[in-house]
């Protein structure tokens, strides 16, 4: 790495410009970068810094990119296949260079190249910003499809928001999180296409127009633009590669007053290009407040419009060429997959657009939808199982108010003449829920439900909770509509790419690199399970990657931690039900009981680094607290020296993918916590496992699997089981819970000022009482601590014995084969898309 920019610019200076967009070899490849570096300026002629060098040599990859992605939209525009199209409120996708030159199969010729500048490939790599455009599971599950949708040559395309400023940078102050705009785009992406040619219409508003015929139009209120910027996304080794379409909300020249500007009405004047700004400006912005609620309900329709009228487009493009023509065709063309709720108005303005649009009758249009679009459900709570104000949405969406509102009023005829039995149930089950006059509401989940030829959940033990409670009444009307789609994460960014040193093992003792792409393949390590030589290789790797992890921590927080100790990690965004307050509390009564120790008996105890990470939500008051505990804890124990050989708490700031991608490798134990019944499936929990983590958790989501694929004796479970918590809660509200001594001691100790004065008793107060708002102990966290502390005594003596630990890391990778995202997606294709593969000759 040269020492300052004059040394990259000789360095830079000497590598002869010449474009060479499929460049293959190092030399013609630091050519392409050179030319980019003097052809496609961002910067000032003499700069070629670091950055500098990232930007160029992510341009020169994106040459391949454009390549294969031309090739590609081709094929399918000449063989026609039907296609899906994901709509995801978020993509979190994490930097892409290395995952683009690892699928492309150039990255050892990359990195040849950059060493021409003086570059590091790692180190230019580091440079790049994690696109802002996600918050948590749902968003990385999406990014993961989209990669296996394009490793499996699948005709289908992403479509997304393109957020300004994400959700938002954690800072970790004394005061605890603090939230800041993410700058992400403070430049600009390299890998972004603006599509100036693919641009619709986005009317919020206005009225509908009924025509002498009894037709109906929307017209009138605001109209923005919706303009389509496209990412390129490679599917490993093959030469396919996909789109993820994001949206981005303009206002034109023509929205802007010159007479208002012109007599100091400046902010008047661009009125429209403000409010276009708003709705790609934050993902998920607060909805205490009316404009906030109808902020989201804006970036909803924004996302479900646009890329409606871009799929109807496409469909009405090549429609001449078809035999028949006719819009009957369409779901044998179109498949659209709604994640989660957020882009359930794509339900009613397909009907829209087809009824008012394109002239189709109600039943015609209806048909064409119901087998058009289908529906993943990724949440049992309540507060996540959206419902919208319908005063809101008749003000906002006219059109698609009435829509919705016929749509209720035909499920509720076709409940009353076909299943008299359940009219008592109805109130539950239509869309429109009037219960409260004051407030009625659309219940968004319900529609997707009523609406979609499929439904999904996203682990055995969700479809099931989906199907035998949540949706139990619609079940009885429409058995065949509910699936399971077990989530799944791809293997090359979440092994290969992130974890070089195990991957290379993995490699070597399987004899083929197939795993990457065949998961499955990971079993023949079980056979290996017991060799020293792979236990010795396995060990190395591990320590490899504990000393990249402790670099990091040391980067971000000052605490220095020992690669020696067991590390701990919980990483996850922060809410209740996850229970990171369950890790910190048994670390704090860990704490209380190494102080009570002799030195002695503390030479006996399994050194720990606790390490928790993710983000609070901005208005979520206890999340945040949990936070402020974290570091309050961290800050105690962390600078006492009685303690602090055996135990180190360290909050991990601003967690995001490529925080992700350092800590999963250098894991060993991984924290899934949740109360049974509340995870849908969680993802974390399979990165963790392919890369040789043993898990602590609960019967909880996808955890029910992974310890049925690893082994129950590689997996520490704890905790009350999901069909229990029902019961549980109401002992609770009887008062017949009896806490656990250690329970008490450990919230005792807080609450004494062992970590400052900070007020925790609001926090504390939630695991209080019986029943009432904010108490009662909703999550069980009390319930569970007896078993929980139990566990990690297990768990302290397992890793005494490295001989078994090392084994039970082994055996966690071996059986992680079923949790690759290629396996998901190739079943969400044929049992739900009813697409097949068109890989590019």
């Amino acid at each position: 790495m040269p020492e300052g920019k004059g040394a990259a610019c000789s360095a830079a200076e000497k590598v002869k410009p010449a474009a060479s967009p499929a460049a293959e070899d190092p030399a013609a490849i630091a050519g392409n970068i050179s030319y980019h570096a003097q052809y496609s300026p961002h910067f000032s002629p003499l700069a070629f810094g670091p950055e500098q060098a990232f930007y160029s040599t992510a341009e020169s990859v994106r040459d391949h990119l454009v390549q294969r992605w031309n090739e590609t939209y081709l094929h399918f525009h000449k063989t026609d296949p039907k296609q899906t199209y994901y709509l995801s409120m978020e993509y979190l996708q994490g930097r892409a260079l290395t995952n683009a030159v690892g699928n492309l199969g150039i990255t050892g010729a990359y990195a040849e190249a950059v060493k021409k500048f003086g570059y590091e490939l790692e180190a230019l790599a580091g440079q790049e910003k994690d696109a802002a455009l996600g918050n948590g599971g749902l968003g990385r599950l999406a990014s993961c499809f989209l990669d296996s949708m394009a490793t499996l040559n699948l005709p289908a395309w992403g479509y997304g928001l393109r957020y300004r400023y994400g959700l938002f940078k954690q800072h970790i102050a004394k005061e605890g999180q603090e939230e800041i705009a993410e700058d992400w785009l403070e430049k600009f992406s390299p890998w972004e296409i603006v599509r100036h040619d693919i641009v619709y219409p986005i009317r919020f508003f206005g009225h509908v127009e009924i025509s002498p015929n009894g037709s109906r139009k929307w017209a009138g209120g605001e109209v923005l633009s919706a303009l389509a910027c496209d990412v390129p996304i490679p599917g490993y080794k093959t030469k396919n590669a996909i789109s993820l379409r994001l949206w981005d909300a303009k206002a034109t020249a023509e929205d802007f007053n010159l007479f208002q500007f012109n007599d100091g009405q400046y902010e008047s004047a661009a009125q429209l290009h403000a409010r276009a700004q708003q709705i790609c400006a934050v993902l998920y912005p607060g909805d205490a407040t009316e404009e906030g609620k109808l902020l989201r309900l804006k970036q909803q329709y924004f996302l479900c419009s646009a890329a409606l009228q871009d799929i109807i487009f496409r469909f009405k493009e090549r429609k001449s060429d078809r035999v028949s023509g006719k819009w009957s065709e369409f779901p044998a063309k179109v498949a659209v997959q709604l994640n989660d709720t957020h882009p359930t108005l794509a339900i009613p303005e397909l009907m829209r657009l087809l009824m008012d649009e394109e002239g189709l009758g109600w039943d015609e249009a209806w048909d064409v939808t119901n087998k058009t679009i289908a529906y993943t459900n990724h949440t049992v709570l309540p507060e996540a199982l959206e419902k919208w104000s319908q005063t809101v949405m008749r003000k906002l969406l006219p059109r698609h108010m009435e829509i919705i509102e016929e749509i209720d009023k035909r499920f509720k005829e076709l409940v009353i003449s076909t299943r008299k039995e359940m009219e008592g149930k109805l109130d539950s089950m239509r869309i429109l829920d009037n219960s409260n006059p004051q407030k009625p509401v659309v219940r968004m989940a319900n529609l997707c439900v009523v609406s979609a030829h499929t439904v999904n959940g996203v682990a055995e033990l969700h479809s099931n909770i989906l199907k035998e409670e949540l949706f139990a009444d619609y079940v009885s009307i429409w058995p065949k509509k509910f699936q399971n789609k077990t989530n799944g994460i791809t293997p090359r960014r979440w092994l290969r790419f992130c974890n070089p040193e195990l991957s290379e093992i993995v490699t070597k003792w399987l004899k083929t690199d197939q795993w990457t792409s065949n998961l499955d393949l990971l079993t023949g390590l079980r056979k290996f399970a017991d060799d020293e030589k792979l236990h010795s290789e396995w060990a190395s790797a591990k320590l490899a990657s504990k000393k990249r992890l402790a670099k990091h921590v040391l980067d971000v927080t000052g605490v220095t931690i020992d690669p020696n100790s067991l590390f701990d990690i919980q990483i996850k965004r922060i809410h209740e039900y996850k229970r990171q307050l369950l890790n910190i509390l048994g670390a704090v009564y860990r704490y209380k009981k190494l102080k009570e120790m002799s030195a002695e008996e503390k030479q006996k105890v399994t050194p720990r680094t606790i390490m928790i990470g993710g983000k609070a939500f901005a208005t979520y008051t206890n999340a945040k607290r949990i936070v402020k505990l974290v570091n309050d804890v961290g800050a105690v124990v962390n600078n006492d020296p009685d303690v602090n050989k055996y135990l180190k708490v360290v909050f991990i700031p601003n967690y995001n993918v490529s925080v992700a991608e350092v800590l999963i490798p250098g894991s060993e134990l991984s924290q899934h916590i949740s109360t049974a019944g509340m995870e849908a499936s969680g993802t974390s929990n399979m990165k963790f496992s392919l890369n040789g983590c043993v898990i602590i958790g609960t019967l909880d989501g996808a955890n029910v699997e992974i310890r049925e694929e690893v082994g129950e004796d590689n997996f520490f479970l704890f905790g009350a089981k999901a069909d229990q918590v029902a019961g549980l809660r109401k002992d609770r509200e009887n008062g017949l819970f009896k806490p656990d001594p250690r329970f008490e001691e450990a919230k005792q100790f807080i609450r004494s000022g062992a970590f400052g004065s900070y007020d925790y008793a609001p926090l504390l107060d939630s695991l209080e009482g019986n029943s009432g708002f904010g108490r009662g102990d909703y999550f069980l966290v009390g319930y569970d601590f007896p078993s929980y502390i139990d566990a990690q005594a297990k768990v302290d003596e397992a890793y005494k014995d490295k001989k078994k630990w090392i084994k039970m890391s082994i055996l966690n990778t071996a059986g992680s084969g079923k949790f690759s995202s290629d396996r998901t997606i190739a079943q969400y294709a044929k049992e739900i898309w009813g697409i097949t593969a068109s890989p590019v000759p």
